[in-house]
């Protein structure tokens, strides 16, 4: 097992080291400079990715919320390719520190942390999901602390940057854990009041009118939410449906039972991925502190190992038939399925016990 996680992670190196190509980063860098002339930060430019694969050609411009701008702003005033290195070097330095936080189970968890496919292709992409794993992360290991203000700061910063991740603080509400939510809340709404002093209030008009035409790119192969695996089935309708569902069970759950505070942060995780119209492959890695805290099911093993498929076997099944782009080409979003399976209903003494195992 090890040897093949080390073939899997040199690999992804090799594919991951920077090129002349700027990828998703150029759109990021397109937007900063768009948005620093007083421009839509959300339309196409000279530097946007164009994502051109067999059977899938899409302009790929930024798709983060207002937030994410400044970040962007800053980075636009470096010449591209050397501010893409440097966000590169950025990226593994924050996704090493999140490993850190959670390397307590073993070589060999630390192996598959480092050979996940989403680790790999963010890094590929120049895209901007791995400081914000290293939010999640920290802010799961410092509610282990009942440090739930902290916590809730940096969940606010995760919202902020991914909305979808909303799910998240709304089911600790739902638990009852509300000191980490009015933390969070103070926190996303600062970044995002923020982003509307420095660009005005039409910059959300502008992001909206992006992602409400985007939907598209639901049917790509790396998207790993219930939205994708129903298109790829060809029932779209259910992706909704699916995930209405999803959320109002797992609302429900969580104020049934009062869940402890991880399983409650777990499930919102997890159902944030899940309900997602769109899920990259990316978003599976918000999902490590479950695999380092949780007891390693079956279900919860097999979730890990398909996780590490690399991006470029699956991208191979892009015109391949339906079937076969519903199974073995959704095994992202078939993982996360298995994921939201292994954190199934548990005894609140068990949780305890799981979460009590992984902080040591």
């Amino acid at each position: 097992m090890r040897l093949i996680l080390l073939l899997v992670i040199i690999y992804g190196l090799t594919m991951a080291l920077p090129g002349p190509e700027l990828m998703d980063f150029g759109s990021f860098m397109a937007s900063g400079q768009a948005a620093g002339q007083g421009l839509d930060p959300y339309g196409i430019y000279p530097l946007t990715f164009r994502v051109e694969l067999p059977g899938f050609n899409s302009w790929n411009p930024n798709l983060n919320p207002p937030p994410s701008l400044p970040l962007f702003h800053l980075l636009s005033r470096l010449e591209p390719a050397f501010a893409f290195r440097l966000w590169w070097a950025i990226s593994a330095v924050c996704y090493c520190a999140a490993v850190a936080l959670l390397a307590r189970r073993g070589w060999l968890a630390v192996l598959w942390a480092f050979a996940l496919a989403g680790f790999w292709d963010s890094l590929v992409l120049g895209q901007i999901y791995l400081p914000l794993v290293l939010a999640t992360v920290a802010a799961w290991c410092l509610l282990e602390r009942d440090r739930v203000w902290s916590a809730g700061l940096l969940i606010g910063l995760v919202v902020a940057v991914k909305p979808n991740f909303t799910v998240w603080p709304a089911l600790l509400l739902m638990a009852g854990h509300y000191r980490p939510v009015m933390a969070a809340m103070v926190s996303a709404a600062l970044l995002a009041g923020f982003a509307v002093l420095l660009y005005g209030p039409q910059v959300y008009g502008q992001w909206l009118a992006l992602v409400l035409n985007d939907a598209n790119r639901a049917v790509f192969l790396t998207n790993a939410s219930l939205s994708g695996l129903a298109q790829r089935l060809g029932v779209p309708s259910l992706g909704t449906l699916s995930s209405l569902g999803l959320l109002a069970w797992l609302a429900w759950w969580a104020w049934r039972r009062r869940l402890p505070v991880l399983q409650a942060s777990a499930l919102g995780l997890v159902g944030a991925v899940l309900a997602s119209p769109i899920a990259w492959v990316h978003y599976t890695l918000f999902l490590l502190p479950i695999f380092f805290a949780f007891p390693a099911t079956p279900l919860l093993v097999l979730s890990a190992a398909l996780l590490v498929v690399p991006v470029p076997l699956v991208l191979h099944l892009l015109e391949a038939p339906w079937w076969l782009q519903a199974s073995l080409g959704s095994v992202y979003g078939w993982a996360v399925v298995l994921c939201l399976l292994a954190l199934r209903p548990l005894p609140k003494t068990e949780v305890a016990a799981a979460c009590k195992d992984g902080a040591r």
